[in-house]
């Protein structure tokens, strides 16, 4: 890997240590950065958040697995570089994915006449509808009110008063970290990273580099979009 992505991938990391922090803090918990190279929660965190991210490839797996609670269910590690081998310690590979990342100013794919009118999410109630619509059946809570504004934006693609598209764009590490994007409703991957791009330029936050992570039929589609995979990471569940 060349020197510009590698230090992509470090900026990728960080960022999305720096959104599950704030989801954590939202939940009242008080995750900490162990020196420049691991962001942990030694208490579980929210679902779907991880317990740990590491932010180098060089982190040792010992010195990680002191500072997470395994002795309950769920303990969740977010293995940034894919330099990890956990597989001795009961934890199994819940997924593997690809960081991705668009350049700082690239032009958003162009959206069709009949695409979603995109916006962001102001308030507690529109929050709500927003994480039912990406849930698919009901807001559970898992996203709170005082994640709204500052450097999260969640953007919501509507037709008429339905919520039929959405993603979360995090800003932080010099880049905008795009994630929980969905399409609902016979709305396309494809056309939901058009208007999502476009929402995150609308803010003028397109002088900023984007990445993400993505894997499967929905890292092709962000393929399509204009990023371009940038290397590998995975998520190792505990389970014994």
């Amino acid at each position: 890997m060349d020197e510009t992505s590698a230090a992509l991938r470090r900026r990728a990391a960080l960022n999305n240590a720096g959104w599950c922090d704030a989801v954590c803090r939202a939940h009242g918990l008080s995750p900490r950065y162990d020196g420049g190279d691991l962001w942990l929660s030694t208490v579980r965190t929210p679902p779907l958040y991880p317990d740990a991210v590491t932010l180098d490839a060089s982190v040792p797996a010992r010195s990680l697995l002191r500072s997470v609670d395994t002795g309950s269910p769920g303990c969740s590690v977010k293995d940034s570089f894919a330099s990890l081998d956990l597989s001795g310690d009961g934890f199994e590979v819940l997924f593997e994915a690809q960081w991705i990342h668009r350049p700082a100013g690239a032009q958003a794919p162009a959206a069709a006449p009949s695409a979603p009118d995109w916006s962001e999410v102001r308030d507690a109630a529109e929050l709500t509808a927003w994480e039912a619509a990406w849930d698919g059946e009901e807001a559970t809570g898992l996203f709170r009110p005082a994640l709204l504004g500052g450097d999260t934006a969640f953007l919501a693609g509507r037709v008429g008063d339905r919520i039929v598209a959405g993603a979360v764009a995090h800003t932080c590490a010099g880049v905008v970290g795009v994630s929980n994007l969905f399409a609902r409703d016979g709305v396309g991957t494809d056309t939901a990273w058009a208007g999502a791009l476009t929402a995150i330029a609308a803010r003028r936050a397109d002088a900023l580099p984007v990445v993400g992570y993505e894997h499967g039929e929905d890292l092709d589609s962000a393929l399509r979009s204009g990023f371009t995979a940038i290397g590998p990471l995975r998520v190792w569940l505990h389970t014994a």
